[in-house]
């Protein structure tokens, strides 16, 4: 590799930033320009410093890895997504490059793997943990497709599934609205057509319907 790649690390756990930045500092074509904790950080982190690569993970608080990566996508299309996580479910595979991310792997991947799989990606192609890949090769030859959610989830906008997120982690309105940049009214807005949507009357079952749904740990 010619040239040094700015790369911006988006994990929840410091300690495993700290780890990935000491690892990648240590390659001379790797310049770790930023971090972030969380997706809305990891949003703000990337139109600030216009990086070549975003190494993120999937399950993080405020907003998620997948709902960050569509953003980041839309308004930044040259920026390369590589996803670092502990899920090896088909299902989160798929959602993850449907969102738009340029690769997949997977946390007990060795340092080489990690290298080779942000080369691969900065040179544009799109990389697969062997043990991601294998599952769906596997799942092609038997002729399985692409899981198709018929939750009730797929309702919802992008911006409600952040604002469901944000109440089922206990963040009021005037909260919410400061971590999206909108107004406390427009929170309100979004919320009530949340329970009208999924039928649901306050904040413990918009919660549980979340945590039932995966968009928060339990």
């Amino acid at each position: 590799m010619e040239q040094v790649y700015s790369i911006v690390i988006v994990e929840d756990h410091r300690i495993l930033r700290e780890g990935l930045r000491s690892l990648l500092s240590q390659n001379p074509d790797f310049n770790i320009v930023g971090e972030a904790e969380n997706g809305l950080e990891a949003i703000r982190r990337v139109r600030e410093l216009m990086p070549d690569m975003v190494l993120i993970d999937l399950s993080m608080p405020k907003m998620d890895g997948l709902d960050a990566i569509r953003e980041i996508k839309s308004e930044f299309p040259e920026v390369k997504l590589l996803v670092l996580t502990v899920h090896k479910a088909e299902e989160y595979v798929f959602a993850a490059l449907k969102a738009g991310a340029n690769g997949y792997l997977l946390k007990d991947s060795t340092y080489t793997e990690l290298k080779l799989a942000i080369e691969n990606v900065l040179a544009g192609r799109t990389y697969l943990s062997p043990g991601v890949s294998e599952k769906l090769v596997a799942s092609y030859l038997e002729g399985k497709k692409p899981p198709q959610s018929e939750s009730s989830l797929d309702a919802l906008t992008q911006r409600e599934r952040q604002i469901l997120k944000l109440i089922a982690e206990g963040h009021k309105n005037r909260k919410i609205g400061t971590y999206l940049c909108i107004s406390v009214k427009t929170v309100e807005k979004h919320r009530s057509n949340l329970m009208k949507k999924l039928d649901l009357h306050n904040a413990s079952e918009l919660t549980a319907y979340a945590i039932e749904n995966g968009l928060i740990a339990q």
